[in-house]
């Protein structure tokens, strides 16, 4: 992102960042999908501040606060998921919710898709699409198909397609793992590959799956939990209740802590999963924690941020009918994301209108993060549907600018 766009962030309210040069950018970011509340949210630094004053780091050992932000994460996460353990990034949250799942089973495979992004460090990297794992996957990493509808693997149409996506990855774990998968690792909505979502049956299929073959179905949702999708979790959407959820980034509204929630059933294998931390539960993360669920019941953001997605989404088409490279625009809440193509026919990506549009967005102020092809909107759930509107369109302008380059007009 510095390399497209060199610029130093010296400080930020709400939805303004501010670079050292004094020049203000509505933020289209956050951060990376963490600070949902905005910036500098004068509830969040006062709780970090208090704990920092008091009692900064004590191990895995209990706090009132730690107990505190425990009970609070109860009341939103799925029911029967009413244990946690925290960590200090996502990585460290999906690698925790797979010990849980080999714990559990005693298996060591995994099963995860096309296009997820899970983590950098060896397990979870194992489990990511693409070539996020720099190297050789772990024995045992299987990676199938997504249900992604737009690009799909099969070449078929929904509903008539039967989800053969889905009954292809149930093949899949029997063919070629048999009795070695623990667990199934998938991101409910895309982050990293743009805000994707699925057939309302498609989430459940796979969750079924997991249940039918007496596996874990883990569901990534550090990205797209804590209101981020209009929800408190992605999950809610689609009906469904994961074995274990990694959680983080909005978690803290950009703290570094994450966790894990676990299904009461599965206390043992928990237990049996060694879940120490030596940073993840200190008292200025919990404190954060605390305050973060607070903010979003006092401010009814949960549904501001449904009711901007509203908006977003209905703002986007139109302006994807006016575009001939916009392929598709998707996403719910504030977890949005437009695909720039060559030809709508063919939908092969555009990642040179992407570029540009990035770049000439962002010196006429718009600060947001770089995906090729896929140009990622994931500003704080507090934003105003005016400021996003402007920051569309500053978008759009920047996509006028690319056809013209590029010759399409």
């Amino acid at each position: 992102m510095v390399a497209m766009h060199p610029v130093a962030f010296e400080s930020g309210k709400g939805v303004v960042l501010r670079d050292v040069d004094g020049n203000e950018y509505i933020d289209f970011s956050s951060g990376i999908v963490v600070t949902n509340l905005g910036h500098a949210h004068p509830q969040i630094a006062a709780a970090i501040a208090k704990h920092a004053g008091e009692l900064e780091n004590v191990h895995d050992f209990a706090t009132p606060v730690k107990v505190e932000a425990m009970e609070a994460l109860a009341t939103v996460t799925p029911p029967g998921m009413t244990l946690f353990t925290f960590f200090c990034a996502g990585t460290e949250a999906v690698e925790g919710a797979m010990r849980v799942a080999r714990a559990k089973t005693g298996r060591e495979g995994f099963v995860s898709f096309f296009g997820d992004y899970h983590g950098r460090t060896g397990g979870a990297a194992g489990v990511t699409g693409g070539g996020a794992s720099n190297g050789l996957r772990p024995p045992g990493s299987l990676i199938v198909p997504s249900g992604h509808c737009y690009r799909c693997s099969f070449g078929l149409t929904y509903p008539q397609c039967d989800l053969r996506c889905a009954h292809f990855a149930e093949e899949a774990i029997q063919q070629n793992q048999g009795e070695n998968v623990a667990g199934v690792v998938m991101e409910i909505i895309r982050n990293g590959a743009g805000a994707t979502t699925y057939q309302s049956d498609y989430v459940p299929a796979v969750a079924e799956i997991c249940r039918r073959n007496e596996i874990m179905f883990i569901a990534d949702e550090v990205a797209s939990g804590f209101g981020r999708t209009g929800a408190w979790f992605a999950s809610n959407h689609y009906g469904v209740v994961p074995d274990v959820m990694a959680i983080g980034k909005g978690l803290a509204n950009g703290f570094p802590v994450t966790a894990i929630a676990v299904r009461e059933e599965h206390a043992e294998a928990l237990a049996a999963s060694f879940p120490s931390t030596s940073y993840g539960g200190n008292p200025m993360a919990c404190g954060a924690i605390v305050a973060t669920i607070n903010v979003m019941r006092e401010e009814g953001l949960i549904e501001h941020c449904h009711d901007l997605g509203e908006f977003a989404l209905a703002r986007m088409r139109e302006l994807q009918e006016r575009h001939p490279i916009v392929g598709e625009v998707r996403g719910k809440g504030a977890l949005l994301a437009i695909e720039l193509v060559k030809d709508r026919q063919t939908r092969e990506p555009f990642p040179e209108a992407g570029n540009l549009v990035y770049q000439t967005a962002f010196r006429n102020g718009l600060a947001w993060a770089t995906a090729g092809h896929i140009l990622r909107i994931t500003p704080p759930i507090v934003m105003t549907p005016e400021v996003f509107a402007r920051g569309l369109e500053i978008i759009e302008s920047a996509i006028d600018e690319a056809e013209r380059e590029f010759g399409y007009v």
